[in-house]
C-alpha cells in the first residue's frame, strides 16, 4: 500500500480536475504529505458523521435499503478563481433567458411568431401551464431557485449538461459538504483562500421577500414539503433552517378570502411567500390533479389574485424538458443578442426526423435520455449497453421518437477519489444553484457530483453517485 494520498494516482488519460489545475499546487502538496492510513481513518470519521447527521436522501427503487447518506468524498474539487468567474456569467446568462423564454411564453409567444421555437414542443409538453398564460410574476423571475448541471469535456472545456427550474436538490449538500470538510479536514483548507457557502440562506430569504405580494413590509415566508416520505426531505429540513422559517406542509395551511393561513397553536397567521418543494400537479387539486393530499385547495386562486407568491413559480418545467434544452443556444441569442457562454452538449433532437435517423444509425456510441425525466432514470449510455437494452432502446426511440433526444457519449473529466481503501479516477459533474429575486446570485461552487462505480458516467444520488465539497479559491 502508498504510504501518502495521491502517491498511486493515475487519471489514466482522462481530464484530470486536480492534475491539469495549476490552483491545485498547495492542495497536492498538502495531500502529498498525508498518510494514506490517516486520511482513510479521517474520511471513515466523516461518513460515521454524516449518519448521525441524518444527511440523507431517499432510493424508492430500493426496498433494502430507503434512507441512504449521500456518499461523501473527503478529497475536494477545486475551481481556481478564473474558472469560476466564467462559470458563474455562463449560469447568470443562462437563468436570465430562460426568465426570459418563461415570460415570453406565458405573454406573448412572440418566439413562437419568429419560428426559433417549434410551437407543439411547449403546448404539447405535460409540463405547460395555460392557466399561468397572462399572469406576471415579480421581476419576470418565474425561476427563483435553478440548479445547473455541468460537465467538464476531455479538451478541458466546460458544458452545460441540463437545466433544473422546477424544484433542484442538492445544495443542503453543498453546505454539510463544507461543514464535514472543515471539521474534519481543517489542515487542508486551512489558509488556501476558500470562498464562503455560508450565505445560502440569507440570499434565499432575501430574494423570497422581493417577490413577495405588494403592500407587504415584512413578508411571512414558509417552506412547503411533501413531507417526511420525500426523498429529499432532509433537504427541506435543513433549508428551513438556514432560512429561519416554518417547514409546512399541506395539511398545515388552508386558504380563506383568497389568502393562505398557517395553522398555529395561536391561530391563523398569514402566509405571504411558499418556497415549494412539491411539483405542479400536487400544489392544489381543485386545478391539478383531484387526488392530490400533498398539496393546497385554493392556492391557486390565492396565486392568481396576487396574494402570495410561489417559487418557482408555476409552469417553470417546459424550460428544463430535455428537448428544449437542445433549443438553449438558440434561446440565448434571441433574447439576450449573445452567443452562450456555458455551451450545450451537441444534441440530437430526436423528434426531428434526419436527428432520429443518425440516432437510430448511431445507438452504440450514443447517450439517449427521455426529454421528462431527472434523475438518470431512463438514459441508455450506448457504449455501455448489452445488445438486448440497445434494442428496447430501439423500439422505444421508434414508438415516439418526441420523448428521446440523443448525445455523444462525453468522456467527463475525473477527479481522485477514495474508493475500496485506495485513491482512484472518478467522473464528476456540478451543479451550481442560482437565486433570483430582482437580480441572479449563484453559490460559490455548487455540489460536485462524483459517480463511484468504475467507468460510470452516471452521477445522480438515485443511481448510486457520491459528493465532494467544491472549493471556490478567491
Amino acid at each position: 500500500m502508498s504510504g501518502f494520498v495521491l502517491d498511486e494516482y493515475d487519471p489514466g488519460g482522462f481530464y484530470c480536475e486536480m492534475l491539469r489545475c495549476a490552483a491545485t499546487a498547495e492542495l497536492r502538496d498538502r495531500l502529498a504529505r498525508l498518510p494514506i492510513a490517516e486520511f482513510k481513518r479521517r474520511a471513515e470519521g466523516a461518513e460515521q458523521a454524516l449518519y448521525r447527521l441524518g444527511i440523507t436522501f431517499t432510493v424508492y427503487s430500493d426496498s433494502q435499503a430507503i434512507d441512504r447518506i449521500l456518499p461523501f468524498d473527503a478529497i475536494p474539487r477545486v475551481l481556481p478563481s478564473a474558472e469560476w468567474d466564467l462559470i458563474e456569467r455562463g449560469v447568470v446568462q443562462r437563468v436570465t433567458a430562460i426568465n426570459l423564454l418563461l415570460d415570453d411564453l406565458y405573454q406573448h409567444q412572440k418566439i413562437f411568431k419568429d419560428r426559433v421555437l417549434p410551437p407543439d414542443l411547449i403546448l404539447g409538453n405535460p409540463n405547460w401551464r395555460p392557466p399561468m398564460c397572462g399572469f406576471k410574476v415579480p421581476h419576470n423571475a418565474y425561476v427563483n431557485i435553478c440548479g445547473t448541471d455541468i460537465v467538464r469535456d476531455d479538451k478541458g472545456v466546460f458544458r452545460v449538461l441540463e437545466d433544473n427550474a422546477r424544484t433542484p436538490s442538492g445544495v443542503s449538500y453543498v453546505i454539510e459538504n463544507r461543514h464535514m470538510m472543515l471539521r474534519s479536514f481543517p489542515d487542508l483548507a486551512d489558509e488556501i483562500g476558500l470562498r464562503s457557502v455560508e450565505e445560502y440562506g440569507m440570499r434565499l430569504v432575501a430574494a423570497m421577500r422581493e417577490i413577495a405580494p405588494a403592500g407587504r413590509p415584512d413578508p411571512k415566508i414558509v417552506l412547503l414539503s411533501p413531507g417526511t416520505y420525500n426523498s429529499a426531505y432532509f433537504e427541506h429540513v435543513f433549508l428551513a433552517r438556514e432560512m429561519g422559517v416554518p417547514l409546512v406542509e399541506g395539511r398545515d395551511l388552508l386558504v380563506e378570502d383568497d389568502r393562505v393561513y398557517m395553522r398555529t397553536t395561536g391561530g391563523k397567521a398569514r402566509v405571504d411567500v411558499i418556497h415549494r418543494r412539491i411539483n405542479d400537479d400536487f400544489l392544489d387539486p381543485e386545478v391539478f390533479r383531484p387526488d392530490s393530499a400533498l398539496g393546497v385547495r385554493g392556492l391557486m386562486r390565492a396565486y392568481f389574485a396576487g396574494n402570495v407568491a410561489l417559487a418557482n413559480a408555476i409552469g417553470t418545467g417546459v424550460a428544463d424538458d430535455k428537448a428544449v434544452y437542445a433549443y438553449m443556444p438558440r434561446i440565448v441569442r434571441y433574447y439576450l443578442g449573445e452567443d452562450a457562454i456555458l455551451d450545450n452538449v451537441e444534441t440530437n433532437i430526436c423528434r426531428e426526423p434526419a436527428a432520429l435517423r443518425y440516432t437510430l444509425d448511431n445507438l452504440d456510441r450514443l447517450v439517449v435520455k427521455p426529454v421528462g425525466e431527472a434523475g438518470g432514470y431512463g438514459i441508455t449510455i450506448g457504449p455501455h449497453a448489452t445488445r438486448a437494452e440497445l434494442e428496447e432502446c430501439r423500439a422505444k426511440l421508434v414508438a415516439d421518437p418526441a420523448n428521446y433526444i440523443s448525445q455523444p457519449c462525453i468522456n467527463l473529466s475525473v477527479s481522485p477519489t477514495l474508493v475500496d481503501g485506495a485513491v482512484a479516477p472518478r467522473h464528476v459533474d456540478l451543479r451550481p444553484f442560482a437565486i433570483t429575486g430582482e437580480n441572479t446570485w449563484v453559490l460559490p461552487g455548487g455540489l460536485t457530483r462524483v459517480a463511484l462505480r468504475r467507468g460510470s458516467l452516471v452521477v445522480n444520488s438515485s443511481q448510486g453517485g457520491g459528493s465532494k465539497d467544491t472549493w471556490v479559491l478567491e
